[in-house]
């Protein structure tokens, strides 16, 4: 597994907060409150429970990063860079101390959408001639689009992801008598033995008629022979989750499964072959999308086709006939149609990419071929 020098990592702190600082001219602020521990992480590094980070338009210098007693030896390894100071309140005594300073603070964007209402009367209590002026979203714009460490920790974690489907398919973990939570479990036991910190969610393993559900939680049902096995699953690594869905037949499978897995199949190649820079993200929904329906299975696509995933499984951009914008380079999104047949299985091909110029780059690279166990 490939490791990233301490000296690399901050740099590409320093370049994401640098460009928080562009947008914060843009909206004519002087500084950020940031308190989401993600955007925190994204910006700095800092992996722990309690934090706010204190961004300035003037620089490194005149950002502060702020945690509790319980984190003193580990900020000072993550976030070596910064002015470090101790609030178990992180985000109010960072406020009280920009009213300390109102002038060069003036107008402070706070991350409105993460702030509760009690939260918020809190910051006003101490802000003093400091406006507090809501600024949602603006580090999640950023994140859409990741940097060659980002795409490093994702690949590790798509890997991971890979390593363990390949061994429990080779391994015989897929077999009639087990239960979908046996295999769940061993699933996300390898994941742990190939470098994942941890599952990206609660991994699906839906066999026989509960492959029809989209999202089916694991229970007690047991694996048999014709089943439709569908597996929904994740690594972490470094933070960055990675997301796979792969549907697997128990024995030879039946004509109409076969024909229901070549479609979905079609389908997900023609989203993969659409998520291009430039393109709107409905238009790659619809490219997909437009296979199933032409099929006559359009009402049995019953979710969007993807979404962004990061240091969250599921962040923008949403690759649905509901979404906007467009995708651009280095972004990185699922392509994962569905189609469900009630009370009889249901199939889904999922991969994670990063879009690029000409062709997007899988990092999800298990096999799509329809696997027989």
């Amino acid at each position: 597994m490939a490791v990233t020098s301490r000296s690399s990592r901050a740099e590409a702190h320093q370049a994401r907060r640098a460009a928080v600082r562009d947008l914060l001219r843009e909206a004519e602020l002087d500084a950020l409150l940031v308190t989401d521990l993600r955007n925190i992480r994204y910006l700095t590094g800092f992996t722990g429970s309690n934090a706010a980070l204190l961004l300035h338009t003037d620089g490194d210098a005149a950002t502060v990063f702020c945690t509790d007693g319980r984190y003193t030896t580990q900020a000072a390894a993550e976030v070596s860079d910064l002015e470090r100071v101790l609030d178990r309140a992180s985000a109010r005594g960072l406020v009280a101390r920009a009213a300390g300073a109102a002038r060069r603070y003036r107008r402070t964007g706070f991350e409105s959408q993460y702030v509760s209402v009690e939260q918020y009367a809190g910051l006003q209590e101490v802000c003093g001639d400091v406006e507090l002026c809501r600024a949602p979203g603006l580090v999640e714009r950023l994140r859409t689009v990741k940097d060659d460490l980002e795409i490093e920790a994702l690949r590790q974690a798509c890997a991971a992801a890979d390593r363990a489907f390949a061994e429990l398919v080779d391994q015989g973990g897929l077999r009639p008598g087990r239960t979908e939570r046996e295999v769940a479990r061993e699933l996300e036991s390898r994941m742990l033995d190939h470098g994942s910190e941890g599952p990206s969610f609660e991994s699906i393993v839906a066999a026989g008629a509960n492959s029809a559900i989209p999202h089916h939680r694991p229970t007690d049902t047991v694996l048999t022979t014709g089943d439709f096995v569908k597996l929904d699953f994740g690594a972490t690594v470094g933070g960055y989750h990675s997301d796979m869905t792969r549907t697997v037949v128990l024995g030879t499978p039946a004509d109409w499964q076969v024909e229901l897995y070549d479609l979905v199949r079609e389908a997900q190649a023609a989203g993969l072959a659409a998520a291009l820079p430039g393109t709107e993200v409905a238009a790659v929904d619809k490219a997909a999308r437009d296979v199933i329906a032409g099929a006559g299975r359009g009402e049995e696509f019953t979710h969007g086709l993807g979404h962004g995933v990061g240091l969250q499984i599921h962040e923008a951009p949403s690759l649905a006939a509901t979404g906007a914008g467009t995708l651009s380079a280095g972004m990185a999104v699922t392509v994962e149609p569905g189609v469900y047949l009630a009370g009889r299985g249901g199939v889904r091909i999922e991969d994670t990419l990063v879009v690029r110029e000409g062709t997007p780059e899988l990092l999800t690279l298990s096999t799509k071929e329809l696997v027989v166990v």
